[in-house]
């Protein structure tokens, strides 16, 4: 099952919590940590989750996958900062509060519960404890909840546009193609995460450009070259989404399903995955350095180089074992590096 390619702070601080010394009680305490732990991962969507949840809104929120909103909110963010026509007004604060709802719980949240529907045969194999493997929740209340997930956030798409005076209606366009590419990134025929290359991409350009967009023609004008920067960046993204398939390598290979380590083998695909996170924000930098936003074109650099250093640390060294590491070290300056190039294009630009 697909989790987001950006799991930040959250997972380090639950991963990393372990008694400071053996003491008569540590079984206990270690158990107990263990479980709550547990438990977190399971309501947040985490790889790691426990089986057994009966409550029925718990469970339709893993499905959710909580924690993969978080990139979508900060794309929206990103865009925001990109128009220009962002400000501090309490008008323009709800409107940015109400895309982040759209972006992330529902329409993230639509994405994820419907991939989690097609992918129930792999997560028997590579993550039994999901909701719909452990027969925590029927196909029928899991087919409810994916439709009411898309008309809310089609709906919500609708009044956004609607309270910012927009004759296109833009956002609706955007949460439309959003809902779109979730469907054949996960459904057949054509259920592009078959094929690493086209999977990986709408992935990441689900999380990365179109947020970015949403948030971009709330408060201003979507242009062609907002567009064709943030599907580049997007590719820096497909760089990320590769990350989530060093967890099912197994279950992908035994379902045909051609994810890029799968193709190429553990080592070369890490190679990609980090050459095109790289290589990506690094042609971002270069564009920025085009347009004279040199400012930001350093800080964007500056953040980049701890990425390189966590690759070598620890991704490069055992993509299977330190995935999730490498994320939660390296996620942090990749999205605060959108946000550096979404202020840059705001100042530059606008």
């Amino acid at each position: 099952m697909e989790e987001s390619e950006r799991t930040i702070i959250i997972e380090v601080l639950l991963s990393t919590t372990s008694p400071m010394t053996e003491t008569p009680d540590s079984t206990t305490t270690s158990t107990s940590s263990e479980s709550t732990t547990a438990a977190a991962r399971q309501l947040l969507g985490m790889k790691g989750a426990k089986s057994g949840e009966t409550n029925i809104w718990k469970i339709r929120l893993q499905l959710m996958k909580p924690i993969t909103w978080i990139p979508l909110i900060w794309g929206v963010v990103c865009g925001a900062a990109s128009s220009g026509g962002f400000t501090w007004s309490l008008e323009d604060i709800l409107k940015a509060a109400t895309c982040m709802l759209l972006s992330g719980p529902l329409m993230a949240g639509y994405t994820q519960t419907l991939n989690d529907y097609y992918d129930r045969e792999i997560d028997a194999i590579n993550e039994p404890y999901r909701p719909i493997p452990s027969g925590a929740i029927s196909l029928n209340q899991v087919r409810a909840q994916i439709i009411f997930l898309l008309v809310a956030g089609l709906t919500l798409a609708v009044l956004l546009d609607l309270w910012s005076d927009h004759a296109t209606f833009p956002v609706t366009k955007i949460a439309l193609l959003g809902g779109f590419l979730a469907y054949i990134y996960s459904a057949p025929p054509l259920k592009l995460k078959k094929n690493g290359w086209l999977g990986n991409y709408a992935l990441g350009a689900s999380y990365i450009a179109l947020p970015w967009w949403a948030g971009h023609a709330l408060f201003g004008e979507l242009t062609p070259t907002i567009v064709i920067l943030t599907l580049i960046y997007s590719l820096a993204g497909l760089g990320i989404a590769i990350v989530n398939d060093f967890k099912s390598v197994e279950g992908d290979r035994q379902l045909g399903l051609a994810s890029l380590p799968v193709m190429f083998g553990i080592t070369t695909a890490a190679w990609i995955c980090v050459l095109m996170i790289d290589i990506f924000q690094l042609g971002i930098a270069g564009y920025l350095m085009a347009i004279h936003a040199n400012l930001y074109a350093v800080l964007l650099i500056l953040l980049i180089i701890p990425q390189i250093v966590f690759q070598d640390m620890y991704f490069l060294r055992d993509p299977l074992k330190n995935d999730v590491k490498y994320q939660a070290s390296a996620q942090p300056f990749l999205v605060l590096g959108m946000l550096v190039v979404g202020l840059a294009l705001g100042h530059t630009l606008v």
